[in-house]
């Protein structure tokens, strides 16, 4: 079983290493919102709050959003093979697709934690800096827990589809409320009680705000109960991802 698991594993982290484009090509979008967010709002923040640095604020929702935006996106890769061949090889090989789809999601959060830590490393160039190594490591815990839920949320959904455009958009459809209501952006306090409502059933929001408090030392509902919440979604995602996966034919 972890054989298989490995080897799954291990193809995706190649496929990542080779395309030095997608690493490359994924580093845009999180420095053009650091720039632009960073030193736009900035200064209207730091007046707003008081003085509070608006990087401190930002960095752990823009790290947030380039795991997102990687993890989910790992789901192509079952499309891909499905429309190449490569998924029904697979499929009929005398292995679970439960490892298949472990390996598969360790693989794609793996990559987004990768690209996670290149963003985070990016922060300390636009002067954000991590309190000490105990709070780095329990920011480690809530990316791996992002990267972890939203691979599996990227397989489930494509294992139920057969169209790469399709699988696209719906995925476009998604990320971007589930990013811009997560609070990577804005503070969640003093929201419309509609929008908070919608920012607290937002599983990125438990994720951005345990980075945050890990990191920054700001946090809304506390590290421990993000923590909580963000495990039991993500374990909760991993096994219905786990079964959607057993009924997939290719």
């Amino acid at each position: 079983m972890i054989e298989v698991i490995y080897i799954r594993w291990l193809r995706q982290l190649k496929h990542y290493w080779r395309s030095k484009s997608r690493l490359i090509g994924s580093l845009g979008q999180p420095l053009l919102f650091m720039v632009a967010f960073g030193f736009g709002f900035g200064p209207m923040y730091t007046k707003a709050s008081g003085g509070a640095n608006y990087m401190d604020f930002l960095a752990p929702g823009i790290v947030s959003m380039s795991i997102l935006f990687t993890a989910i996106f790992s789901g192509l890769e079952v499309i891909w093979d499905r429309q190449f061949g490569f998924l029904k090889e697979t499929l009929v090989a005398p292995i679970s697709r439960t490892e298949i789809m472990v390996g598969k999601t360790l693989g794609g959060a793996t990559i987004a934690m990768i690209q996670g830590l290149i963003v985070l490393c990016l922060t300390y160039l636009l002067g954000f800096r991590v309190p000490g190594l105990e709070s780095l490591a329990l920011g480690l815990v809530f990316m791996l827990l992002i990267a972890i839920f939203f691979s599996g949320l990227g397989l489930a959904i494509a294992s139920k589809m057969k169209d790469m455009q399709g699988f696209q958009l719906i995925m476009n459809f998604l990320i971007m409320p589930t990013f811009f209501l997560s609070g990577a952006l804005f503070p969640l306090e003093n929201l419309p009680p509609a929008i908070y409502f919608i920012s607290r059933i937002d599983p990125l929001t438990y994720g951005v705000d345990g980075m945050r408090g890990a990191l920054a030392g700001m946090s809304v509902f506390g590290v421990y109960s993000d923590f909580a919440t963000l495990f039991t979604l993500s374990v909760l995602v991993c096994l219905i991802g786990a079964f959607l996966f057993s009924k997939v034919e290719a």
